[in-house]
């Protein structure tokens, strides 16, 4: 414990004296998101002295951890009591944090059916522009007093300030799970997840994805026996081997799938993520450009150049949704201009008045979500 605050008072007393300096900071943890974002700059502030479990109450599904504990070694104790982050919060490498998970605010393959990071975020602690420890929310659902305050830094990208401990909801893991194989094309695949959207059944997560030009819809079911074992049978498809496909769920979480290791023999190739509804058709997309669709339909994955931005956002626009560049061009680097879609006067102006109430002196990663802040 006194090694812990002491670690903290080193990052208090860093903060303090780049305020007075108006020396940018660099908020990073293990670095696993650095290609996400407008810019990485300022002086390096790792996170990662802050670690270690703070209390986990399995009986009350509730855990506390320090903002630099590394991630899998969360989801490793929550195991050993059958529990489990439910959103599925993709690593995208071996250094993953729990303070990187909220900072990036990124759900995996079962967001659409069990939620997002913010929707299981109770309290934090955060340390502001001011070196003022602030504490929001709490350890209970119904603590309401600055619950709303810890949800905002779920995918803030640390520009409000640095999180040095998070309480998290979590669940059981599922009693019963199985993936079924449907090989249809897009647009059968759609109409399959919208129809089941509208039944009573278990569903967890989809994947549709093109192998060879042959379209693959994989549906997962997570609940009671009963009710997935009903569904198997009432679905249809191929039932696959839990063990065999769990790695590949994994690699969809964290986009290591074949589909995404594509783009890095691609030049020019940036990935580009469509947030849409759920109900929407297939889009117009570029000639030659297949999609890779997760959540139900809400979530589709395109690879294209940069150039092809404005039109992959008037797509998703027209279908109700947005597209943000995800990562660009390797050649680009974190740099390329169109990350974000804050084209909202509106939204814009609520960001910037966030980000002065939080961090005036505009010392937390500048410039990572907006040129501006």
């Amino acid at each position: 414990m006194q090694a812990m605050e002491i670690a903290l008072r080193q990052i208090v007393d860093r903060v303090q004296a780049s305020v007075a300096a108006q020396t940018p900071l660099r908020i990073r943890g293990g670095g696993t998101k650095d290609f996400h974002g407008l810019a990485l700059r300022g002086e390096l502030l790792d996170t990662r002295v802050l670690t270690g479990i703070v209390s986990y109450e399995p009986s009350e599904l509730v855990v506390t951890a320090r903002a630099g504990t590394p991630l899998a070694e969360l989801e490793a104790v929550l195991a050993e009591q059958g529990q489990c982050l439910p959103f599925e919060p993709p690593h995208f490498g071996a250094g993953a944090t729990v303070g990187g998970m909220v900072a990036a605010g990124l759900s995996g393959p079962a967001r659409a059916s069990v939620g997002a990071v913010r929707d299981y975020l109770l309290g934090v602690v955060l340390l502001n522009g001011r070196a003022e420890l602030l504490t929001f929310g709490g350890q209970v659902m119904k603590n309401v007093a600055g619950y709303d305050v810890s949800r905002l830094m779920a995918g803030a990208w640390g520009t409000l300030g640095l999180l040095t401990e998070v309480s998290l909801k979590v669940l059981p893991v599922a009693p019963a799970e199985a993936t079924l194989r449907f090989e249809c094309h897009q647009a059968d695949a759609l109409r399959r997840l919208h129809a089941w959207g509208g039944q009573p059944l278990p569903l967890n997560a989809s994947c549709w994805v093109e192998d060879a030009g042959v379209g693959q819809l994989y549906v997962r079911l997570r609940g009671a026996v009963a009710a997935v074992d009903a569904a198997c049978r009432s679905m249809g498809g191929t039932r696959l081997d839990n063990a065999t496909v769990a790695p590949d769920w994994r690699a969809c979480r964290d986009q290591t799938l074949p589909w995404f290791a594509a783009r890095r023999a691609r030049p020019g190739q940036a990935l580009w993520r469509l947030s849409l509804p759920a109900t929407a058709p297939v889009l117009a997309l570029p000639a030659g450009v297949s999609p890779l669709i997760e959540w139900h339909g809400a979530l589709r994955w395109v690879q294209a150049p940069l150039e092809q931005g404005d039109a992959l956002r008037e797509a998703a626009r027209a279908a109700g949704g947005g597209a943000t560049l995800f990562i660009a061009d390797g050649a680009c680097g974190v740099s390329a201009t169109g990350q974000f879609d804050l084209k909202s006067p509106a939204v814009a102006q609520i960001h910037a008045r966030l980000k002065h109430a939080f961090d005036p002196a505009g010392i937390f990663n500048p410039g990572r979500l907006a040129p501006q802040w």
